[in-house]
């Protein structure tokens, strides 16, 4: 134990031998002449043998009072403990409650020690010291900053709750934590995770960092995919198991077809993240809902299953205006559920609405009238009202800006060549997919109301049709400019907003949640915006059913599986160290044993006060005899 201020000691060096003084010191009498001392002899003797001192005696007030002092200079010297923790005074904490932090092993889940450990930072922080809640992993959120209220801070710690979506990158949080640490004097990030967390490497943070390591478990078997893919008289399940841990593995995987078993795999798995145990099975063409569900237990049981639903008779039409193009149409039709028309020659009005034909890819050639619904440009040759062309490139090499873009998913661009292509400027509303030297090569953004895409090239001029990647970003493009149709738009991400087209005859959409709760765009949780119907609260693993109604009567209905399909996140071996750079030039956040303290002085002034009544009550005790006495009298009469 150690002392903060030291020099508090003193107050008992000098306050202590005055109290005992007041012991040792004779009273002072008045004399008054008696006619005989023979009652008064005991007074006599006190006066003969204690003058002017007297000899201490036993007292019990006398230790009460020396005790008193004692608690109060300790607690004024403010001791305290080493112990793991923090030590600056702007305190600010980056919780981790991604997915992740659901593992069990850490009773009752490892939020819930995360939660634990924050709110025993909080009780370190000297007097006046103050600290920001930052809950890190999915959707970032601050629910307190820069407040020395206790009670507020560990009232914003209790309501963190675990977010399934979002993974687990800290490039937001520590952005967030190094300006606010940039603000305050005597600042210290603390962060409280299993580790499975994304840190850039550019982040310089001007604090020191510190790093407290939650959970202990490392072995986990997980869904890590699963589809169901429509055929012609049956439908293909494809189911993927995986083993994150690092020893081998034997599990059951039980397949429910609408709620009914229908079969069940045992499976042996090696600890291999790379490669999974693959189960390929047909199902009958009227199921509707397949789970797959791994049988025991592990740490985390978020991934032990994972849900399909059927596409089988969902038809997307995409309309294609172009002069011939053979590659195209050819990948468009391997694209499962995609029904290809084409407007006859010659027509400049488009009668169907965007429900009818959300998409249309528009192929060299421009129309002087867009059609409605979403919109593919590939190889433009004139400007449009959302981006301009300038002129040509000449043999642009192709870069991705973005290696985590989903319209780049399972797609490699390094090995395609382009002869030639256009020279787009695209608005404010385009976000660059694809960049060459010279101008975008693939821009994708959103503009009234509208999902729009721009392909700078003319397919004939590439050799794109020739690579596995052209029917990969096709798909893509499909899933994105088509949200909520088709099998791949059917999964969805945790968090992962539900987009859908419908009418403007729809009076009604209503999603039912995984857990029978209801949202409808009547009360405002179903977003109805430009002909879209935007569901936004998809953090719960499960099937989501989506209603279209019209006037009371239900139109159609949509099926949405949600699915924890994140290796970082089944990933759930805990890291005991960290690497964040750090402007002081260290690097490693390892918190050593001895590295905070715990103040005991509230401790103290409590027993003070308790030692205080207790005297008090010794000091008076005759009087309360007497009251005592008075009280039985009163109550026997």
């Amino acid at each position: 134990m150690s002392l903060i201020s030291p020099l508090a000691l003193l107050g008992a060096a000098i306050i202590g031998p005055i109290i005992v003084a007041m012991y040792l010191l004779k009273l002072r009498r008045e004399e008054r002449p008696v006619s005989s001392t023979f009652l008064w002899r005991k007074m006599v003797r006190d006066v003969e043998a204690n003058a002017p001192w007297q000899k201490l005696r036993r007292s019990l007030l006398l230790l009460l009072q020396l005790l008193l002092l004692l608690l109060l200079v300790l607690a004024l010297a403010r001791p305290f403990f080493q112990t793991q923790g923090i030590s600056g005074r702007n305190l600010i904490i980056i919780l981790d409650h991604s997915a992740s932090m659901g593992a069990d092993d850490e009773p009752p889940s490892r939020l819930e020690a995360a939660k634990a450990k924050a709110v025993q930072l909080i009780d370190q922080l000297p007097d006046g010291g103050q600290a920001t809640i930052i809950a890190a992993g999915g959707t970032m959120q601050v629910p307190v900053a820069s407040t020395s209220d206790r009670r507020e801070l560990r009232q914003a710690i209790s309501a963190i709750q675990l977010d399934n979506g979002g993974g687990s990158d800290l490039s937001q949080p520590l952005t967030l934590a190094s300006a606010l640490a940039a603000r305050e004097e005597d600042s210290e990030i603390a962060i409280i995770s299993d580790g499975n967390v994304r840190i850039p490497s550019d982040t310089r943070v001007p604090a020191r960092v510190s790093y407290f390591p939650i959970g202990r478990a490392s072995e986990n078997v997980a869904v890590s995919a699963i589809s169901l893919q429509p055929g012609q008289n049956s439908q293909t399940l494809f189911v993927q198991v995986t083993n994150y841990g690092v020893s081998a593995a034997a599990r059951r995987l039980d397949i429910y077809l609408d709620g009914a078993i229908f079969n069940a795999y045992n499976l042996s798995l090696d600890p291999d993240p790379t490669h999974g145990q693959s189960i390929v099975a047909e199902i009958p063409p009227q199921v509707r809902v397949v789970e797959a569900r791994l049988d025991g237990q592990d740490a985390l049981a978020a991934d032990d299953r994972a849900f399909a639903v059927s596409t089988l008779g969902d038809a997307l039409t995409v309309r294609l205006i172009s002069q011939g193009n053979r590659f195209l149409e050819t990948g468009l039709a391997l694209l499962p559920g995609v029904q290809v028309t084409k407007p006859i020659s010659g027509t400049s009005t488009f009668t169907e609405t965007a429900t009818q034909i959300p998409v249309t890819i528009i192929d060299g050639s421009a129309p002087a009238t867009l059609p409605p619904g979403n919109l593919l440009f590939i190889g433009p040759i004139r400007s449009t009202d959302y981006f301009s062309v300038t002129g040509e490139i000449e043999f642009p090499s192709l870069r991705s800006i973005s290696g985590d873009d989903p319209l780049l998913r399972n797609v490699s661009l390094s090995e395609v060549s382009v002869l030639k292509a256009a020279r787009i400027v695209p608005g404010s509303w385009a976000r660059v997919v694809v960049d060459s030297d010279g101008a975008p090569i693939l821009a994708v953004g959103e503009r009234d109301g509208r999902r729009i895409a721009v392909l700078a090239f003319d397919l004939h001029n590439s050799d794109l049709p020739l690579q596995v990647a052209f029917p990969l970003l096709l798909s893509n493009l499909m899933s994105y400019l088509a949200p909520g149709s088709g099998a791949e738009a059917s999964q969805l991400l945790p968090g992962q907003p539900l987009a859908l087209q419908v009418d403007a005859s729809i009076t009604e959409v209503r999603v039912t949640r995984p857990d029978g709760a209801v949202s409808s765009s009547r009360d405002g949780g179903v977003q109805m915006r430009d002909g879209q119907a935007i569901y936004a609260d998809t953090d719960p693993l499960g099937v989501y059913t989506l209603e279209e109604l019209r006037d009371g009567e239900i139109q159609a209905t949509h099926r949405y599986a949600v699915n924890l399909f994140d290796q970082q996140e089944s990933t759930i071996a805990p890291q005991r160290d960290l690497t964040v750079p750090q402007t002081s030039g260290a690097q490693s956040t390892t918190t050593r044993q001895r590295d905070g303290r715990q103040e005991i002085w509230r401790w103290l002034a409590l027993a003070a006060l308790i030692v205080l009544v207790v005297e008090w009550l010794v000091y008076q005790r005759n009087g309360l005899a007497y009251l005592r006495q008075r009280w039985r009298q009163r109550r026997a009469g």
